[in-house]
């Protein structure tokens, strides 16, 4: 699993200029000032947000302070770092630990002995000081640097829940889970990936629920990353999932901190990464991408019945057009009289077999929606909606498809919004055009054919290596509860078991608060 991306710079070069960074940074911090920053210097160079401030301490003592214009907090260098240091009376004698402890008023403070260490804390926004006549640095806590407000997720807003997003800084995101679950038991360990980003990667879980096999699974496929940065989630998305070659998505991503915190409560794990506002989960299900988190807000039996119509338009949004081209072209018979009549009659100024009609109106209806997704959200629904109907009916009157074809078209665009994931969406917008050609080609025994190939596909298809239909390869009345109906909460009184070394099924009893309280105990 190697990814690089290489610049313009011949590849012979670039990978000696690393080697030779990567020997610079093991070496140990010297005892002279001047020396330590050359070298940083050195390092910088053509950096104009590199910034060294250099002052006395207890006007005798020379110091610097060195650190990222625009990553540090620079009134806060002044006020707890420059100032106190430099009215120190007591200085002479004392080493930069004790001048710490005594002086520097910020309680983020870490020792660095190496050049790799103050590289690593300036790039990450905290200002380094380091003195004359010491080995050592001191890196302080004070970074500061723009980040956007916790708002509410635009892909997966919901009528009833939490209004809370991730954002694109990694302890937000972390903080927003430490709300939700305080127990201690949830773990956080953070990694670094990417050659040149550094980029911050956090995988939590809670222990004693979590499989051990899992962490293990997850710790080795990410440690196997080698690339030389991390932009967003995506990137560790596809280097990790078990077969990147399906169009169905083997990771679950989402904004919403809830979604991640009830995944860690049925033992999966999540990784977050810095710089984006998306988690991702493991394992997944397709059931679990078929589900929306607002099921579990509203009650359980609207919840349920909700769900099923979802399942039912998923469904449609797959196969109505493969239907319609394959009972058109081929199985008249299965048409009642009128209605064949009816459609004869639409079809009869159409040039174009039902084949090429569909996939005229199914290309450009994923163009529209695509186009509505692209532009400014004040013009976007409006150029989607207008340009459909627009679109639709000036092609039914040149004649070049039939008013049938537009509505079964729009319909399944309907079915597809019903689809709670994007990501899913697009796996099942994917999947209709090879059955809409085969319906064209076999009829209904063509779209029999797909339909095996898609059932086969999603059989051999593993989720951090738990089976992609777990729930319903091995049936069982327990893990149904959350899947074909959603069950009222007093009644999912077990978790849904991911692995056979999983050490928790049984989740804490619960009682329901009506009339007498033992109806619903579990």
């Amino acid at each position: 699993m190697r990814t690089r991306y290489y610049s313009k710079v011949s590849a012979s070069r670039s990978p000696r200029t690393r080697r030779e960074m990567s020997e610079q940074e093991k070496q140990p911090l010297d005892l002279a000032l001047t020396v330590n920053l050359e070298r940083l210097q050195t390092v910088y160079t053509s950096c104009s947000d590199f910034i060294v401030r250099k002052f006395a301490i207890g006007g005798q003592m020379e110091a610097a302070v060195i650190y990222i214009d625009g990553m540090s907090d620079t009134n806060g260098i002044d006020k707890y770092v420059i100032a106190p240091l430099m009215n120190a009376e007591d200085a002479e004698g004392a080493n930069l630990s004790q001048l710490a402890e005594k002086r520097i008023g910020v309680s983020d403070k870490r020792i660095v002995s190496t050049l790799g260490d103050c590289i690593g804390a300036i790039s990450n926004g905290l200002p380094v000081l380091l003195r004359d006549q010491e080995a050592i640095g001191l890196a302080c806590g004070l970074i500061k640097w723009e980040q956007r407000s916790i708002e509410e997720p635009a892909a997966e807003s919901a009528i009833r829940g939490p209004r809370e997003g991730f954002t694109e800084t990694l302890r937000v995101n972390t903080s927003l889970l430490r709300r939700i679950i305080k127990s201690p038991l949830m773990k956080l360990e953070t990694i670094t990936l990417g050659e040149y980003t550094q980029t911050k990667v956090t995988i939590a879980y809670i222990e004693g629920l979590a499989s051990a096999s899992l962490l293990q699974e997850v710790r080795s496929r990410l440690g196997r990353i080698e690339i030389d940065g991390i932009l967003e989630s995506g990137y560790i998305e596809e280097m990790i999932e078990d077969t990147p070659r399906s169009p169905f998505p083997q990771l679950l991503s989402t904004e919403r901190p809830d979604v991640v915190c009830a995944s860690l409560l049925e033992g999966r794990a999540a990784i977050l990464t810095e710089g984006s506002p998306y988690a991702l989960i493991a394992p997944i299900s397709l059931f679990t991408l078929l589900q929306s988190p607002e099921d579990y807000y509203q009650r359980f039996w609207v919840s349920t019945v909700i769900r099923w119509l979802r399942y039912f338009f998923a469904i449609m949004s797959l196969l109505l057009p493969s239907l319609y081209v394959a009972v058109l072209t081929y199985h008249q018979e299965m048409v009642p009289g009128s209605l064949l009549s009816s459609m004869a009659t639409a079809r009869e100024p159409v040039p174009f077999p039902a084949l090429i009609e569909a996939l005229m109106m199914e290309v450009t209806f994923e163009a529209l929606r695509e186009a509505g997704l692209r532009l400014p959200k004040q013009v976007g629904a409006a150029v989607s909606i207008v340009g459909a109907l627009v679109i639709g009916q000036a092609a039914v009157q040149a004649g070049l498809v039939s008013a049938p074809m537009v509505i079964v078209v729009a319909i399944t665009g309907i079915a597809s919004f019903m689809i709670p994931r994007y990501i899913t969406g697009i796996a099942i917008r994917m999947l209709r055009f090879p059955l809409i050609i085969l319906a064209g080609t076999f009829g209904l025994l063509g779209i029999m054919m797909g339909i095996i190939a898609i059932v086969l596909h999603l059989c051999a298809l593993k989720s951090f290596g738990m089976p992609f239909l777990h729930t319903i390869a091995t049936p069982k009345f327990r893990e149904m509860k959350d899947i074909l109906i959603r069950a009222p909460w007093w009644a999912l009184d077990t978790r849904p078991q991911l692995y056979d070394d999983q050490p928790v099924s049984h989740r804490q009893p619960v009682k329901q608060a009506t009339g007498s309280g033992q109806e619903g105990e579990s």
